[in-house]
């Protein structure tokens, strides 16, 4: 696996060369868009709004649409102006607690590996962050980009995950959520509560996969086989109706199908009885 990016991580007057690799893989279907008639793979190609000529990359330039229609110009020069220097530096400025963090802050890792020298120091921010239960909240320079990013340690390396800035993330509190008025009785929590004990496991990553994607790959090596002929599509299985009625009612069904729910079920029952005979 190949680095894509070489630095240091920086706090304080500690400084631990590292390498950036990324922690995640994504493995998408690629497709190309054909001509039906005789399969031809059709281009992209740049073409003006105005008036569907196409435009060479000469005269090509990036513009900022302040106002419906309206754009300002910005060239080379301009993107200069604001260019952070890129220090190849995890500058870490704060250490906060891993529970103070909403997790949507969050949203892409990368493995952090000490380079020549720097072993000591790795192993000393890694033991540090995992017994104070910090995280290192730092500024990075990525392919002229700057990110916000939190340094933690996983197991026995450190990672580096990306995070949105404050701004990025948008307020829930402007969602039509239901508020306290929405409140399910006690009934139907306990019921909840015992549906939930009974689909509870250890977590266990490789338990799920990406069954859109397993599905497409059938079809497609179904069409291989076939010679790209058309293949008859299998009945789906019923989706659960949306619209619930009575939630009790779906939740004890829900109990009766899951692994146990019937002794859960049957334990709730003998609790409301014997509350009942004592009254």
């Amino acid at each position: 696996m190949r680095a894509i990016w070489k630095g240091s991580i920086s706090f304080g007057l500690v400084n631990i060369p590292i390498a950036l690799y990324p922690a995640t893989r994504r493995e998408d279907l690629k497709f190309r868009l054909l001509r039906k008639g005789d399969l031809s793979p059709v281009n992209y190609k740049r073409v003006a709004e105005r008036d569907g000529k196409e435009v060479p990359w000469g005269q090509i330039v990036k513009g900022y649409e302040y106002e419906k229609g309206k754009f300002v110009v910005l060239d080379e020069k301009d993107f200069q102006r604001v260019d952070l220097e890129a220090t190849q530096t995890v500058d870490i400025q704060d250490f906060v607690d891993v529970e103070e963090i909403d997790p949507m802050f969050f949203y892409k890792p990368y493995y952090l590996e000490p380079q020549k020298g720097g072993d000591k120091s790795y192993v000393l921010l890694r033991e540090t962050l995992e017994k104070t239960k910090k995280v290192g909240i730092a500024k990075v320079i990525i392919k002229t980009r700057q990110y916000l990013a939190g340094v933690k340690p996983l197991k026995h390396a450190l990672v580096l995950e990306l995070m949105h800035f404050a701004e990025e993330l948008s307020d829930a509190e402007k969602l039509n959520v239901p508020k306290k008025t929405a409140q399910p009785g006690k009934r139907e929590i306990d019921m909840a509560k015992a549906l939930v004990d009974s689909m509870s496991a250890k977590w266990n990553p490789t338990k799920y996969k990406d069954d859109y994607r397993d599905a497409l790959m059938d079809v497609i090596e179904e069409k291989v086989e076939s010679g790209g002929e058309e293949i008859e599509e299998k009945p789906k299985p019923k989706k659960p109706s949306s619209k619930v009625i009575d939630l009790v009612a779906v939740l004890q069904e829900s109990l009766a199908r899951t692994p146990g729910g019937s002794r859960k079920k049957r334990t709730i029952k003998a609790r409301k009885t014997t509350a009942k005979k004592a009254a």
